[in-house]
């Protein structure tokens, strides 16, 4: 598949275009230019490196929603085995947002869940381009306390550009779900790894990111709101969106120094995309170090220790002010 570029990746575009070229006359030459390509790909990727070092948070933004970027079940392929799907709420219906099942990592019984965008227009549709509703937190809450039954650790894969806000969602309870999910989670009896690999939307990312580890990959972002949604509200106008995407801190580097997540996974020179499998393989890496972290603790251990984790965010000072005669 041709890699899709965005605006910003523009001399990147022209650069591999000619690279392409050459090596389309290689094919019918007599000619030895092996080395100039070789040249103009080292090239290539030094480009890339300096743009991508560069980047700002609107950006960051176009490259987490890279519609090339790895989805939940391409990791569920490379880095796990034995996936068996599991589907409904047992309520309602079976929201394809949401997808989750059992797994194992590195040969070790797991609960896998994660959002779900599609890849072309009839998926996206029916996995409504990854906003669960209501019945797809309630798929992932009933996954969890499985994994919580047979002791069972829950890896979390986060791409949402949040919950969807249809009105039959909000019928069928989106807000409680949403909510009972991080009342939940907060005392699930079993380690919990939350990774956002695109996307991490809101309430709708955060119904299933409570965990004892939070990771981001280098290019996903993390917010309360979407960029866009920012600028409607407080600038009134959609062409405040990269000021929007600044003030509103979602970058991985940015929440890894506020303390809000516990690591940042690099990603390949130009993103996930360009090199899946690198990536699956430095994901799992990361996995692999968190879980052996927790592996040692009780259950009572790791509830206390994800509680202790969502109480530690936010600061305040205290003042203390003169008291004034009358």
């Amino acid at each position: 598949m041709a890699t899709t570029f965005l605006e910003f990746e523009h001399p990147i575009s022209e650069l591999e275009s000619k690279i392409e070229q050459l090596r389309y006359v290689q094919a019918d030459s007599a000619v030895d230019i092996s080395d100039e390509i070789s040249r103009l790909s080292q090239k290539s990727q030094q480009l890339a490196r300096d743009i991508y070092d560069k980047l700002t948070p609107w950006q960051t933004t176009l490259v987490a929603r890279h519609p090339q970027r790895p989805y939940t079940m391409d990791y569920v392929r490379e880095i796990f085995t034995d996936f068996h799907e599991l589907h409904g709420d047992r309520m309602f219906a079976d929201d394809q947002s949401i997808v989750g099942g059992l797994a194992r990592f590195t040969g070790t019984p797991c609960m896998v869940i994660g959002h779900q965008k599609g890849r072309d227009t009839k998926e996206r549709a029916a996995r409504n381009f990854g906003m669960p509703r209501p019945e797809g937190y309630r798929k992932a809450l009933r996954l969890m306390r499985v994994a919580e039954k047979f002791n069972l650790p829950v890896f979390t894969f986060v791409d949402t550009p949040g919950a969807y806000p249809g009105v039959g969602a909000e019928e069928r309870g989106q807000s409680e779900a949403i909510g009972h999910n991080i009342y939940a989670m907060a005392e699930l009896k079993v380690p919990i790894i939350s990774t956002i690999i695109g996307e991490g939307g809101s309430g709708g990312a955060l119904a299933i990111a409570v965990g004892n580890a939070v990771m981001m990959l280098q290019y996903s972002i993390y917010s309360v709101i979407s960029p866009e949604g920012c600028a409607s509200i407080l600038w009134r106008s959609p062409e405040k969106v990269a000021e929007a995407a600044a003030a509103l801190n979602i970058t991985a580097p940015q929440l890894k120094e506020l303390g809000l997540i516990d690591r940042v996974i690099n990603e390949p020179i130009g993103g996930a995309h360009r090199d899946p499998r690198v990536m699956a393989r430095l994901l799992r890496r990361s996995l692999g170090d968190s879980l052996r972290q927790l592996s040692g603790m009780t259950a009572q251990q790791l509830v206390d220790h994800r509680i202790e984790r969502l109480l530690s965010f936010g600061r305040f000072d205290e003042i203390k002010t003169a008291k004034v005669k009358k």
